[in-house]
């Protein structure tokens, strides 16, 4: 694959990669930053203003102070360590202290992360983030080691192999996480709500992501989306078209699961969209140069000659797929139900650095639902709010909102979306959590799945004859 280095939308670290993958444009320059930098400063000439001068200086001070505890550092350490060590750490840290979607990428991270994309890759399939210090899973992949050993969204991994993973560096602990193909390792993991620690033990594999699953119910076509990654549309398009053959040409509904679908490519997303949305906004970005910022449109045929739609969300729903539930919800295309999604309203751009020194994934962008809502730290709220299960584990739930340093939900809309009035009647008896006898549920069970069959007593309500979301364009205005 070619690397578009370009916009993010991954929403963590992944084992196996060390980013989610890229998005979008094509970034216009390598950084060179260090000699960039030194030209600055040395343009502290006579006709520079007062303002302009003092704040050189206190650059260079910065900078004398960044080189003197380098020099300790590297003279005083109590055992030797690399030149190259110290500057990927600072450079790391440089970047992460922003905020949790930037960092540096070692040139060895930065061809990692070129992988995921192509749909495979080495690792366990679990992603993780770092939360005050501590490692925690964002995600597990559908039919990975990870998915298969039950781990779940919201456990912290304290130890690898019997190592304490305390004041480890997420790259690190990702690197301990990776390797060779049926190697076995063993995570020790602190589940919220556990009093006492357990190992899990796993076979390291290689990972070949099952981004799109599909099955009939009834004449329900269900499309479950894992990530959004070069096929995600495509393989989308084949799933609905095979399940509408099976179903003798004539389909009463779609089902699209973004449960657990941590992002991906933004292009992706915009196809996705334009196969449901004929026309108007999917999505707009701001960025810091208001050349930079761009608005994307469907140009698309829906494919479903509108079919009722219902979109499956919860927390684990991040970026990519935030952006087609938002885009779907406010052109009221579709209805969606589940719980909030994790509320990553940034882009990222990887910009590659010269000398084959790696890359950086900085924020350069917000971007905004066809409405001009931001989601940042927000999510989608859905319109019939169904958790999966009894337990009240809100809060132990990680979203955007409750990681570190956060960038500001700003720029959007401040006027609270209207109350949807097309909601088909059924939407008033769906109840919000499963009834006390419902069983366990196991992924390999379809009817244990209580937001599933809520959203097929949706769509199948819808079908009978009571109102269904059809496509507007009212929300095409730019925000």
């Amino acid at each position: 694959m070619t690397l578009r280095n370009g916009l993010l939308l991954g929403t963590a670290f992944l084992v196996g990669v060390v980013a989610g993958p890229e998005i979008g444009r094509v970034a216009r320059h390598q950084a060179t930053f260090g000699s960039a930098l030194a030209q600055d400063v040395q343009q502290n000439t006579a006709g520079t203003s007062a303002t302009s001068a003092s704040g050189h200086a206190e650059t260079y001070r910065l900078l004398t102070l960044f080189g003197d505890v380098f020099e300790r550092v590297r003279a005083d350490y109590v055992q030797p360590v690399t030149d190259r060590d110290l500057i990927n750490n600072a450079l790391n840290g440089m970047l992460t202290g922003l905020d949790p979607h930037s960092s540096y990428m070692t040139a060895k991270q930065f061809a990692d992360m070129q992988v995921q994309t192509s749909g495979h890759f080495g690792g366990l399939g679990l992603e993780v983030t770092s939360d005050a210090g501590l490692i925690k899973v964002m995600t597990p992949m559908d039919g990975t080691p990870a998915y298969r050993a039950g781990m779940k969204t919201g456990d912290y991994i304290i130890s690898i192999n019997g190592k304490s993973l305390d004041g480890i560096d997420l790259n690190d602990a990702v690197d301990r996480m990776r390797g060779a193909p049926d190697t076995k390792i063993t995570l020790t993991i602190k589940r919220p709500g556990k009093d006492k620690p357990y190992d899990v033990t796993m076979t390291r594999e290689i990972i070949h992501i099952q981004v799109i699953r599909s099955a009939l119910y009834g004449k329900v076509a269900y499309i479950r989306m894992a990530s959004f990654d070069e096929d995600t549309e495509s393989g989308m398009r084949d799933a609905f078209e095979k399940m509408k053959k099976q179903a003798g040409g004539k389909l009463d509904g779609v089902i699209l699961d973004l449960r657990n679908d941590p992002g991906g490519l933004l292009d992706q997303a915009v196809a996705v969209c334009d196969d449901f949305i004929t026309s108007g906004e999917v999505v707009s970005t701001r960025a810091r140069h208001p050349e930079d910022s761009q608005r994307m449109n469907a140009h698309g045929t829906d494919i479903t000659d509108g079919l009722p739609l219902v979109v499956l969300t919860n927390e684990g729903s991040a970026s990519a797929s935030e952006i087609v539930a938002g885009a779907l919800q406010d052109h009221h295309r579709s209805i969606t139900l589940g719980t909030r999604s994790f509320g990553k309203g940034s882009v990222q751009t990887v910009i590659p650095l010269s000398g084959d020194n790696g890359a950086i994934r900085l924020t350069t962008a917000r971007y905004y639902t066809p409405s001009g809502r931001s989601i940042q730290g927000l999510g989608i709220t859905p319109d019939i709010k169904v958790r999966e299960s009894r337990e009240d584990d809100s809060k132990f739930m990680l979203r955007e909102g409750d990681l570190a340093h956060i960038i500001k939900n700003e720029g959007g809309t401040q006027t609270p979306a209207a109350p949807r009035t097309d909601l088909p009647a059924i939407a008033k008896s769906i109840p919000d959590e499963p009834p006390a006898n419902w069983p366990t549920f196991d992924p390999t069970k379809p009817g244990t799945d209580f937001q599933l069959q809520q959203g097929l007593k949706v769509v199948n309500a819808m079908s009978a004859g009571q109102a269904a979301p059809a496509a507007s364009t009212q929300h095409a205005g730019s925000p």
